[in-house]
């Protein structure tokens, strides 16, 4: 007699109750400092918002409001004109 063979697609874990949508809230660090400008020159405060590669890190990940996000993208852009940022992270 053959034997079926089971499909081999992967059962989903599900995620405790207590964990599924009860993250905690992430708050724009700009706005909560009130700052007005993000200034490109500040390279310390811009490269908490690009990955080691050197790509610019989501809104999801970082916590940003939306025009907080903008202006970082910009503020990071300018830099990397300016050869303050590089372009391309480390290399494997």
């Amino acid at each position: 007699m053959a034997r079926m063979q089971q499909s081999t697609s992967k059962k989903r874990r599900r995620r405790p109750e207590q964990a599924r949508g009860k993250m905690k809230k992430r708050v724009c660090h700009f706005c909560s400092e009130r700052v007005d400008y993000i200034d490109y020159k500040d390279v310390a405060i811009l490269r908490k918002y690009m990955s080691d590669r050197a790509k610019i890190r989501a809104r999801r990940v970082t916590g940003n409001c939306p025009r907080h996000q903008r202006e970082v993208a910009v503020a990071i852009k300018s830099a990397r004109e300016m050869a303050l940022l590089p372009y391309l992270g480390t290399g494997r």
